[in-house]
């Protein structure tokens, strides 16, 4: 990594540098729809330094009406750096319901852990949408409503 990190919103232009950093993109065409998609209708934020994009996330309210992040990636070169960290914190900063969802992989340890050190609690197991690998639901409480 070179400058310091900045968060900002991504847009339609940072199509091919997300794709780059992406590795399933280049070979999956529904990721490509899925970055496409974001780009233009969700909350997406992209980190990056003076080297370019680090990583990205996105923010969507198609759970249940409450906030889902329903994707953070952070290129290889720049993991275990804090750029999942960030994106995570600006995403729930961001989050305009109280409850917010997320989920991964159960063979994703390195997400796992993230999540438990940000304060998720498990909210559940989702089997069968990666054959063998069980997709586990993480929740946090963002606030209380005020009248």
């Amino acid at each position: 990594m070179g400058d310091a990190m900045t968060i900002r919103d991504a847009g339609p232009g940072d199509r091919a540098a997300i794709l780059e950093i992406d590795p399933v993109a280049q070979t999956d065409r529904d990721r490509v729809k899925f970055i496409e998609r974001v780009l233009e209708s969700a909350l997406c934020l992209v980190a990056e330094d003076g080297s370019g994009i680090l990583g990205y996330g996105v923010l969507e309210y198609t759970f249940f009406e409450n906030g889902f992040i329903s994707m953070v990636y952070v290129s290889d070169s720049a993991r275990r750096k804090g750029v999942g960290t960030s994106l995570m914190k600006e995403l729930a900063s961001r989050c305009e319901t109280l409850k917010l969802f997320t989920s991964t992989n159960e063979s994703n340890s390195g997400m796992q852990g993230l999540l438990e050190k940000l304060g998720y609690a498990r909210s559940g197991t989702i089997e069968n949408l990666d054959p063998g690998d069980p997709e586990l639901v993480y929740f946090q409480e963002l606030g209380s409503e005020t009248a």
